[in-house]
């Protein structure tokens, strides 16, 4: 039986952002979570990529809420900043970014603390 090997990079991020939880009847508190935030990239065509150059694409994205109140970027204005949201927002964030590098986000996780995380998966 043949053996395939499947390489891919692991970055990890660490944001701190608050956020506030909207229900039925009003906003939630506001609160603060240093979220985590880990990629798994798969080289398209198989060559190296640079660490730097990955850290510099997530980065672009992790800049713009670094200290911010979720509930008022834009993408979350009509969208409650779960962190299952967040993780698709972020998800759709990185994508374009790592093509510019020939690399595909395969795994994302996204922790609002060390027991809670989403995940999104290629496969």
């Amino acid at each position: 039986m043949m053996r395939y090997q499947y390489h891919t990079y692991k970055i990890k991020y660490y944001v701190n952002a608050s956020h506030a939880m909207r229900w039925e009847n009003g906003e939630g508190k506001q609160h603060n979570h240093t979220w985590e935030i880990v990629c798994e990239i798969h080289s398209k065509n198989d060559q190296m990529i640079v660490f730097n150059d990955i850290e510099k694409k997530l980065k672009e994205v992790c800049d713009t809420f670094e200290g911010k109140f979720l509930n008022k970027l834009p993408a979350f204005q009509y969208v409650n900043p779960t962190t299952e949201n967040v993780a698709m927002w972020l998800f759709n964030l990185f994508t374009p970014r790592l093509e510019e590098l020939n690399a595909e986000l395969v795994r994302l996780e996204v922790g609002e603390s060390p027991t809670r995380s989403y995940c999104i998966s290629l496969y």
